[in-house]
């Protein structure tokens, strides 16, 4: 079959690296030409590839040109054990959000009651809050964002473990035992007597710290094993044995990985829903008993990942990982080197490319689909550098969103409680988007690529940045301290008012636009991290959007000295003000991505990045395999 359109302009390697754009009714035109080559095998899972159903058979018949464009476009049926692995990633997150949610006011404030030395504030005392070491503000936000940083630093060294060392089920389980440690150290170091005699820093901080890495190298595992489960990795037809009319619809892998994910977020944030316990056990019980409930949640992990263990599909590591790995970064480097830093050069990647490395009489040990490979990560993982600004406008930067809250009338409410209603507005706006929104956008084929989802939900925080630094703005207008409202306590008599009398409540529009934009820009990063990766980086490309958190929280920590009254006004507008001027520039710059391939076409042989491999290469004439080799 002759291909047209920009198969026929650019050729497919071009296509499929992201470099042309696809028109829609051409798809069907490039898959057919492809199916022969790619189809009807199934890639070595104990060889570290990723494992494929058979395609282009009768069983999964590829959609020609004319079906891509007529019929209609559903989910596929989601594997058992992804669910069970999503349960898991809830009872994780679970122990991570109930535990480090109460981390500001464990060390922001002081004990309320040094006889019962609980760190919950004495009976009666509802406008009261939480705190046990009494570090203040700017030490609680420099290491409630170190904790995070290294939560998000640590998955680089998951994934690379995961794919060159043990696997991703056995990297799991370690970032188990290590968050398990980190769980007993943190219930000792709370208890009374510990913080009675002033010795809780020592014992809190190595707890943060093993939490922190434990977190790091389980995270970036889960997902990539979750989605490796569903193994059709092409759309396929398949007529509905419901439909009374014998419907055909073509099951495609778009929507049925946005549902895994979507569902993944969704226990993602059941999970963090146990953080408002916590706040609560703090301010009425005790930090020990806020951490002991995410500790039992977090020992029954194990046990669950052990279930199932032996049902899961799993890429077994590879030691060449490494040297794909290093040669990633070497294909990465060359291309920079060459062109000299001209990064917008459309042809910068031909620099890398070993025919033209060769003719100035340099030889190098990778292939151009390996280039190919390598431009196609970079594609998708260039969207994530606009995500650290995001972040900082997502709930506000460290400590500033409990803080606020400490600041205003709570009637009871504890002060870091609002701040945890982020997981219910995703839970409640979950199946509004899985079941409403995305299949009602489909049925009228309004196309919602992952670029507009992204511009629209980068638009929802920006206004939730808005809506804190206004909040804030009248924190300060009605505080009997006016613009010194974080330490008002302080200042005015032990029985007279120190907060404004503004119901905390109004925090909650900031909280909930916050929430509706992870819907829209963190799962749709996640899909984008998996389907745009080549088999053996995918846990990488995780790491690397994960690692964006990091630089979020280094970005904060860049700010903690500005953190501080009378200047919180600004702590909350200015990222926002931000996020607006980066919103346009990112939707500008990368529109056209919304155009391609959803899931670009993986590695047909599952050759490594540094050896040769057959390439497919469409002509007018005829399809033919060459040797993409040196």
């Amino acid at each position: 079959m002759v291909a047209s359109g920009p198969a026929k302009q650019h050729g497919v390697a071009q296509v499929f690296s992201g470099v042309a754009p696809i028109e829609s009714e051409e798809v069907g035109a490039v898959e057919t030409t492809l199916a022969p080559s790619i189809s009807g095998k199934t890639l070595d899972v104990d060889g570290g590839m990723q494992s494929f159903l058979p395609q282009g058979s009768a069983e999964y018949p590829v959609p020609t040109a004319e079906e891509s464009s007529t019929l209609r476009r559903v989910a596929g049926s989601i594997p058992i054990a992804s669910y069970v692995l999503c349960v898991a990633e809830l009872a994780e997150r679970a122990s991570y959000f109930g535990a480090s949610t109460v981390f500001s006011n464990f060390m922001e404030f002081p004990l309320p009651d040094k006889e019962t030395a609980t760190g919950a504030v004495r009976k009666g005392d509802t406008e009261g809050h939480a705190g046990a070491l009494n570090k203040g503000l700017q030490f609680a936000t420099a290491f409630q964002l170190l904790f995070t940083f290294l939560a998000y630093v640590f998955p680089i060294l998951g994934a690379w473990i995961a794919d060159v060392k043990l696997g991703r089920f056995k990297t799991i389980m370690l970032g188990v035992i290590l968050g398990g440690v980190a769980h007993v150290i943190m219930i000792g170091g709370a208890a009374p007597a510990v913080l009675r005699a002033g010795r809780g820093v020592a014992p809190f901080l190595v707890s943060l710290f093993l939490l922190a890495i434990g977190a790091g190298i389980f995270k970036p595992n889960v997902a990539p094993l979750l989605i490796d489960q569903y193994q059709h990795q092409h759309a396929y037809v398949k007529t509905l044995p419901s439909s009374p009319t014998g419907e055909k619809v073509i099951v495609d892998p778009e929507r049925t990985i946005q549902r895994i994910l979507l569902i993944f977020y969704a226990m993602i944030n059941i999970g963090s829903f146990f953080a408002i316990a916590t706040t609560y056990t703090e301010k009425y019980i005790g930090f020990w008993v806020s951490f002991l409930l995410p500790g039992i949640v977090y020992f029954l992990l194990p046990i669950l990942l052990l279930i199932i263990y032996k049902r899961l599909v799993q890429r077994q590591p590879n030691e060449e990982s490494g040297s794909q790995l290093t040669n990633f970064l070497k294909i990465a480097w060359t291309a920079f080197r060459r062109n000299r830093g001209a990064v917008w050069r459309k042809d910068f990647w031909d620099a890398a490319k070993p025919a033209t490395l060769a003719e100035r009489g340099v030889y190098v040990g990778w292939t151009d689909r390996a280039v190919v490979d390598v431009q196609r990560t970079f594609a998708a993982t260039v969207v994530f550098l606009y995500f650290p600004i995001y972040n900082i406008n997502d709930g506000g930067i460290g400590a500033v969103s409990s803080n606020q809250g400490a600041s205003m009338t709570n009637h009871g409410t504890p002060n870091d409680l609002l701040n945890n209603l982020n997981p219910v507005v995703i839970i409640a706006f979950t199946p509004i988007l899985t079941y409403g929104l995305y299949p009602l956008l489909a049925h009228y084929n309004i196309r919602f690529g992952p670029i507009r989802r992204m511009t629209f939900g980068f638009l929802l925080a920006a206004v939730s940045g808005i809506i804190g630094a206004i909040v804030q703005w009248r924190v300060y207008v009605t505080s009997p301290c006016g613009y010194n409202a974080s330490t008002c306590a302080d200042l005015v008599a032990a029985d007279a008012v120190s907060v404004s009398p503004l119901s905390i409540w109004w925090q909650f529009p900031n909280i909930a636009l916050g929430a509706i934009s992870e819907l829209f820009c963190n799962v749709t990063a996640y899909e984008m991290a998996y389907v745009r990766a080549p088999p053996q980086l995918k846990s990488v490309v995780m790491a690397m959007f994960l690692f964006t958190n990091a630089l979020s929280n280094a970005l904060g920590e860049i700010l903690v000295p500005a953190i501080i009254d009378p200047h919180l006004v600004w702590v909350w507008a200015g990222p926002a003000i931000a996020l607006f001027a980066q919103t346009a520039v990112f939707y500008f710059r990368h529109r056209k991505l919304d155009d391609e391939i959803y899931m670009l076409e993986q590695n047909p042989t599952g050759a490594p990045l540094g050896a040769p491999h057959a390439a497919v290469n469409v002509t007018e004439a005829e399809n033919e395999k060459t040797e993409a080799g040196p």
